[in-house]
């Protein structure tokens, strides 16, 4: 199982990854949106900001996210770091119910290009 510490890193690489990408990649993150990654094994949750290509704010609290996030995703700490270390696919995750994304219609449309 991964460690928490393990987490945040893992999405330390994602904000830097995003903050570093260019074309429809860029143009995607490039939002100002509140956003939360609940992760159910540790049951913790990870609240920041994507904003200007990065994820910025991030801070954690135990069990289920406090406010509703205008972008929320669910899913196991090993997801998160396999996600971001390339070993797990997201649409394969998503279609098998590993990963929940729940966002309005507009920023799926938006966020699609990153998946």
């Amino acid at each position: 199982m991964a460690t928490i510490e393990e987490c945040r890193t893992a999405l330390e690489q994602l904000s830097h990854n995003l903050a570093g990408s260019t074309g429809d990649v860029r143009k995607a993150a490039d939002l100002d949106r509140s956003l939360t990654c609940h992760l159910t094994d540790l049951d913790l949750t990870f609240t920041g900001r994507l904003r200007d290509g990065r994820i910025t704010d991030v801070t954690e609290a135990p069990g289920r996210p406090a406010t509703k996030a205008d972008i929320r995703l669910t899913m196991s700490g090993d997801d998160l770091v396999a996600l971001v270390g390339g070993r797990l696919n997201f649409a394969s995750a998503w279609a098998a119910g590993r990963v929940r994304l729940e966002a309005g219609f507009r920023d799926l449309l938006r966020l699609r290009t990153l998946l």
